[in-house]
């Protein structure tokens, strides 16, 4: 889709929104639309809006209660991108209080808008049949639920993130900042995308673990096989596997694999790799009391000389000075 064409971008509000999750693509879209301007010679103006709707126009109240106030009605809008938050309830019941939503939902995927779904927003576009037979993820704890009732979506528990074309699915939160990231690239152009990236992902917890590991802007490309390695290995990093395996399951032989993740990510996978357990590592060393030997163990290393010879390598510091420059930096601030 051309830049040109972007104009509008609607995120739905229904009652039982998971409003952090409207919010969140509302903020993230609104700075790509300033972006956009700034790349369009119009100042401080944004490039295109970004709206927050409702199927009458009319106030919702969120999940936890609070009014999520609505910019327009979905019959009043025409939108190039279609952002369906998450939400927490009964989906029958949803279903049967928005009986407009899946018919207009149809009506704009025909007209070849793009919509992104964050966690359980999966099942609107589930249910409006625009999935059957395509990828789609949504939050773990629906898994079961939404494998029954879409038996004919083929869901991938084991993908945050899922492009089916029109269709794209993020499995909850963490996920969704990509996702937005991506559609950014997608619609904008990867200048405004880098740069949402770098004001949004700084110093923001990237990894679906306690670890701060800030990676967003390897993320800034549009290979979704390679990103979707990248979170598995953002959960799985201390495990024991080899990449073989990794770029088996995702339809890729071992040499195709090295090449895409270089070629997307400007880093070699054992390298990236090394630098998830490592960062993890930095975490452990300056918020807890482990031992060496049990950080390298817990982070995927058997030999704690190994470990310390690689965190060495990394940081210009054995793990104890790391630990002890950071404990010292800490009294020196609270003093």
């Amino acid at each position: 889709m051309p830049n040109s064409t972007l104009r509008q971008v609607a995120i739905l509000a229904t009652d039982h929104t998971i409003s952090s999750t409207l919010t969140q693509a509302k903020d993230f879209f609104y700075m790509a639309s300033l972006n956009t301007g700034r790349q369009q010679g119009l100042g401080l103006a944004p490039g295109f809006d970004t709206l927050i709707v409702s199927t009458d126009g009319k106030p919702v109240t969120s999940f936890s209660g609070d009014p999520i106030i609505a910019q327009a009605s979905i019959e009043e809008i025409e939108p190039q991108l279609i952002i369906l938050p998450a939400f927490w309830a009964d989906f029958d019941s949803l279903q049967q209080s928005y009986p407009q939503l899946l018919p207009w939902l149809r009506q704009q995927y025909e007209k070849g808008v793009l919509i992104g779904a964050v966690a359980t927003g999966a099942f609107w576009l589930a249910a409006a049949g625009l999935l059957d037979g395509k990828e789609a993820t949504t939050y773990w704890r629906f898994h079961d639920e939404f494998a029954r009732r879409f038996p004919a979506v083929d869901l991938r528990r084991d993908k945050h993130l899922t492009d089916a074309g029109q269709s794209l699915c993020a499995a909850g939160i963490s996920s969704g900042r990509d996702l937005f990231v991506h559609l950014a690239e997608r619609l904008c152009s990867p200048e405004v995308s880098r740069t949402l990236a770098r004001d949004v992902f700084y110093e923001v917890q990237r990894s679906y673990t306690p670890g701060v590991i800030g990676f967003g802007g390897q993320k800034m490309h549009q290979d979704m096989a390679i990103l979707q390695i990248q979170q598995w290995l953002e959960q799985h990093f201390a495990e024991k596997f080899r990449f073989e395996d990794v770029a088996s399951r995702h339809g890729m032989s071992i040499r195709n694999f090295m090449r895409r993740f270089h070629q997307a990510t400007g880093d070699k996978p054992l390298h990236y790799l090394q630098r998830l357990r490592i960062e993890m590592a930095k975490t452990l060393l300056v918020t807890g009391t482990q031992s060496i030997k049990t950080i390298s163990y817990d982070i995927g290393y058997d030999d704690a000389s190994f470990f310390a010879r690689l965190f060495r390598q990394h940081t210009g510091l054995s793990p104890n000075a790391f630990r002890r420059s950071h404990l010292q930096s800490g009294r020196a601030s609270a003093e």
